[in-house]
């Protein structure tokens, strides 16, 4: 069974840093893309970074030149670090694969980690 566990969030004042991980595991045959989105309440999920299996990558206009997502495919977890931390950052973040696991092609979500940047 493929899981996605995420780490790393937590509470940070303004111009801090946090840096995420999420590692999958399970049965697990490929992962093309793998990405961060974030969700705040009554919003819908946007994607913050994304990096293919290849090293490409793209980022959210607010996130640019403060945020580096990266992976490690030996270890099948992707990372966000995450610089500058603004108050409008604050949200639920997301790890997010797309995957080949025993019988299908599937997008698979992390359980989600709070990112607080406040005072």
């Amino acid at each position: 069974q493929v899981q996605l566990v995420e780490s790393g969030g937590g509470l940070v004042q303004p111009g801090g840093s946090l840096r995420l991980a999420c590692a999958a595991s399970g049965t697990i045959f490929t992962i093309d893309d793998m990405g961060w989105y974030r969700q705040a309440p009554g919003k819908e999920r946007e994607l913050v970074a994304k990096i293919s299996s290849g090293g490409r990558t793209n980022y959210a206009d607010s996130v640019k030149g403060r945020f580096t997502i990266s992976r490690d495919n030996a270890k099948n977890t992707v990372y966000l670090q995450m610089n500058s931390l603004k108050a409008e950052d604050t949200d639920v973040y997301y790890c997010n694969a797309y995957m080949h696991t025993s019988g299908a092609w599937g997008n698979y979500w992390g359980q989600g980690t709070q990112v607080t940047v406040s005072s």
